[in-house]
């Protein structure tokens, strides 16, 4: 198992190093300069002077070549330097140490609802297939999924203060624990949770005609038995492989998540490094952001073999 995660990293390496190189040229040959736009937000006509403005970059590093500048960025990745913010001059490692725990706790609770909500919901749908109650389960899974977090967001929080005018506007963190964390929560686990409601109605629904699910309902189990201990195990293999796709909206969803609501997380955060184009900020987020959706992956193909030794066995013949 060592040897296999080792060479998954290996073969992850060079991917992420095209995702920077991807990042950095459109940082790079983007239309936005930073140190401009530093001097373009400054009141009088300091924004005018190309003699400040060159020895600003010059500073920055920012006169360099692309690929020497690229090269430099990786060189001080290795040593654990993410570089300083162009617009505020703080350490991008400890900017993004600020925020990142509150991006990843909401993250996991998203994760953790999506699971004990679309799981049984699929499964219920699948057992009452065609049914009036399958029908309403993948109508309100089909109505989540079309929702977008920047429109749902907005308007749970202006339903809430219709409907409750005494509530105070859930704007803000403190901690998975507070109360406030509700409806962001809600907000972000909701196509997760239409997603993992059809993939698993999909696979109960395959499972459901296998030899022996037939079998045991034929030996007169009780249907939470089969439900249970038959069907749920097969089921939660190809749910799991949607991990990676799970974690990929999560993430997107994070971005509109934490602006609307104001959380300080990832998300706000890559929201004003856009704006103030600082793109240390910028290329840092998007290292996590892709280390992320690789953990998953790794988690998904570590746990694939543990719930259906078949892939463990097909693995090891090759």
């Amino acid at each position: 198992m060592l040897r296999y995660v080792l060479t998954r990293f290996a073969i992850w390496i060079p991917s992420v190093l095209v995702v920077m190189l991807a990042v950095y040229a459109l940082a790079f040959y983007g239309a936005g300069d930073p140190i401009k736009l530093i001097f373009l937000r400054a009141p009088g006509d300091v924004a005018y002077n190309p003699q400040r403005i060159e020895a600003i970059r010059e500073s920055a590093g920012l006169n360099k070549p692309f690929i020497v500048q690229f090269g430099l960025y990786i060189w001080n990745l290795l040593h654990g330097q993410f570089g300083n913010s162009l617009t505020s001059g703080r350490s991008v490692w400890a900017m993004v140490s600020a925020a990142a725990p509150v991006s990843f706790q909401l993250a996991l609770c998203s994760i953790i609802l999506t699971a004990v909500v679309a799981i049984p919901l699929g499964m219920i749908a699948a057992l009452n297939q065609n049914s009036r109650i399958d029908y309403a389960i993948l109508g309100s899974a089909l109505f989540l999924w079309a929702i977008p977090a920047y429109v749902a967001g907005p308007l749970l929080m202006v339903g809430l203060i219709v409907l409750l005018p005494g509530a105070s506007v859930p704007y803000g963190w403190g901690g998975i624990f507070d109360v406030r964390i509700l409806l962001p929560l809600l907000v972000l686990s909701f196509q997760p949770i239409a997603l993992i409601v059809r993939q698993t109605r999909a696979a109960v629904v395959e499972v459901l005609s296998e030899d022996f699910v037939r079998t045991a309902r034929a030996k007169g189990v009780p249907e939470i038995i089969v439900a249970l201990r038959h069907i749920l195990r097969p089921v939660l293999t190809p749910v799991v492989t949607q991990l990676g796709l799970i974690m990929i909206t999560i993430v997107n969803g994070a971005i509109f998540v934490e602006l609307v609501f104001g959380l300080p997380g990832l998300g706000r955060l890559t929201v004003q490094a856009l704006i103030n184009s600082d793109y240390p900020v910028i290329l840092a987020i998007t290292l996590i952001g892709s280390f992320l959706v690789m953990a998953s992956n790794l988690l998904v193909d570590v746990l694939y073999p543990l719930l259906d030794p078949r892939a463990n066995d097909s693995r090891r013949s090759r």
